[in-house]
C-alpha cells in the first residue's frame, strides 16, 4: 500500500514537531531591508543525524567538524549557520573559530557542544568575524514558526528563500518532513549542495536515515548545475527527533517507503529551486534522459546535458541547435546507438532516429523562451531513466561574478 504524502501549507524546516529556528542580523553581510546573516536550528530532543558533504579537496573547517560529529552513533540537537563568510582557506584558526561558534550556540541553548553542528557560506578566504559571533549568536530567539528567518539568514546571492514541508500518516500518527536550502552560484554538487537542512519528527533508525538521505541526494542535489563549480562548503544534513511518537522507521515496510519518498520530494524541490535561482538566470532547464541501458547512465547523461555551457547559452538565445544536446549526451561517454535517438523540446520533436526532422522553428523558439524549458532525449536502447536540472547562462552571470568581491 502506498501512503499518500501531502504538502504542508507554508512549510519550512521548523514545520516538523519539536523543531524551532530563528535568525539575526549581525552585520557580516551588507545591511539591507529584512536581511539576516546568522541562523540557528534546534530540536527539543536529540536527533539521529545523517549527512553528505563536499568532495572538494579544499573544504571549510565547518565541513571537517561536522563530519566528525555526524554518524550512525551520534546525536545532534542544533545547527548554527552564518552567511557572508565561508571560513575557508583561512589557516588553522578556521577550525578553532568553527568550534567556538558551536560552543557559543551550545551555551546559549544549554545543550552539549558535541551535539551542535556548524555551517558557513560566503566568500572564500575571509575569516569569521568572531567578535560579531560572540555578540549576536546569544541574541538569536528561536521559535516553532522561525523557519522563515533561518531560511533568510543562510542566503548569499540567492534571490529568494527555498523552503518546503510535506507530511504522511502512519497508524494515525502524522509524520512531517521539512527542509530549507540555499544556493545560487558555485553549483555543480558532488555528494551535496551548497547548504541544505532537512528535518523530520519521525523516529528513524540511524543507518536507514543515512541510506535514505544518500539515495535522495543522488537523485536531486547531485543532479543540478548552475555553473559547473563545486563549493568548498557543500553540506546536506537530515535530522530526525522522533517527536511525532510513531514506531521506528527502519526499512522494509509502507512507513519506510513513505518516509523515503517524502525525503526525496523535499530534496528534489529544494534542488530544483537552487537551479531555478541560478545567478543571472531567466530559465529553468529540465533534462530527461530515458531508454538508457541503466538509470546510472541516464543520470550521468542528463547531468552532462544540463551542465553544458553550450546548451545553457542555446536556451538563453532561444536557438534550437539540437546538435549541442547531442554533443552533451555524447560526452557523458555512456553506451548508446546514435541512430535510435529521439529528441524533444517541450514535447516538440526535433530529432527522430538520430536525424533532424521538419518542425515549426518558430514553435521551438517560442518554447525556448518560457520560464521552464524541458529537454527530453529518448535513447531507445534500454529502460534506464534519469533527470537533471540546470539554468540558462546569461550576461548577468558573467558581469556579477567578474566583480564578486569588488
Amino acid at each position: 500500500m502506498t501512503l499518500p504524502i501531502a504538502s504542508v501549507p507554508n512549510g519550512t524546516v521548523s514545520s516538523a514537531k519539536g523543531f524551532s529556528a530563528g535568525g539575526v542580523f549581525a552585520g557580516i553581510k551588507t545591511p539591507g531591508p529584512g536581511k539576516l546573516d546568522i541562523g540557528l536550528l534546534v530540536s527539543d530532543q536529540p536527533c539521529t543525524v545523517a549527512g553528505t558533504f563536499s568532495q572538494n579537496s579544499i573544504v571549510s573547517p565547518t565541513v571537517t567538524l561536522d563530519r566528525e560529529r555526524v554518524g550512525v552513533d551520534k546525536r545532534v540537537r542544533a545547527v548554527i549557520v552564518n552567511s557572508g563568510c565561508a571560513n575557508t582557506a583561512v589557516g588553522e584558526h578556521g577550525l578553532l573559530d568553527a568550534k567556538e561558534m558551536t560552543e557559543i550556540a551550545a551555551e546559549h541553548l544549554g545543550i552539549d557542544v558535541e551535539q551542535t553542528l556548524v555551517s558557513s557560506t560566503g566568500v572564500i578566504g575571509v575569516e569569521i568575524p568572531m567578535a560579531l559571533m560572540r555578540e549576536f549568536i546569544p541574541k538569536i530567539e528561536v521559535a516553532e514558526d522561525g523557519g522563515g528567518d533561518f531560511a533568510n539568514a543562510i542566503l548569499t546571492t540567492d534571490r529568494r528563500t527555498k523552503e518546503i514541508a510535506v507530511s504522511f500518516d502512519v497508524d494515525g500518527v502524522t509524520h512531517t518532513v521539512g527542509g530549507v536550502s540555499k544556493g545560487s552560484g558555485m553549483i555543480h554538487p558532488n555528494m551535496a549542495t551548497m547548504l541544505a537542512y532537512v528535518t523530520t519528527d519521525a523516529n528513524v533508525d540511524p543507518a536507514f536515515l543515512q541510506a535514505t538521505l544518500s539515495a535522495a541526494v543522488k537523485l536531486s542535489f547531485n543532479q543540478i548545475d548552475v555553473d559547473g563549480d563545486q563549493s568548498t562548503n557543500d553540506t546536506v544534513l537530515l535530522l530526525a527527533n522522533g517527536a511525532a511518537g510513531g514506531a521506528e522507521i527502519s526499512g522494509g515496510d509502507d512507513a519506510s517507503t513513505a518516509f523515503s519518498e517524502a525525503v526525496h520530494q523535499v530534496c528534489e524541490h529544494l534542488a530544483i529551486e537552487i537551479a531555478r535561482d541560478g545567478e543571472g538566470s531567466t530559465t529553468l532547464i529540465e533534462v530527461t534522459v530515458e531508454g538508457a541501458h541503466s538509470d546510472d547512465d541516464a543520470l550521468k547523461a542528463s547531468r552532462e546535458c544540463a551542465s553544458s555551457l553550450l546548451v545553457k547559452t542555446a536556451v538563453y538565445g532561444r536557438d534550437p541547435n539540437w546538435g549541442r544536446i547531442f554533443m552533451a549526451i555524447g560526452k557523458s561517454e555512456i553506451p548508446l546507438d546514435e541512430s535510435k535517438i529521439d529528441t524533444f523540446v517541450n514535447d516538440i520533436q526535433i530529432v527522430a532516429d538520430g536525424k533532424g526532422i521538419s518542425y515549426n522553428i518558430q514553435s521551438v523558439v517560442s518554447a525556448l523562451g518560457g520560464d521552464v524549458v524541458r529537454l527530453r532525449v529518448a535513447l531507445n536502447v534500454g529502460d534506464g531513466y534519469g533527470r537533471a536540472w540546470g539554468c540558462d547562462l546569461t550576461e548577468e552571470y558573467v558581469v556579477f561574478n567578474s566583480a564578486y568581491t569588488t
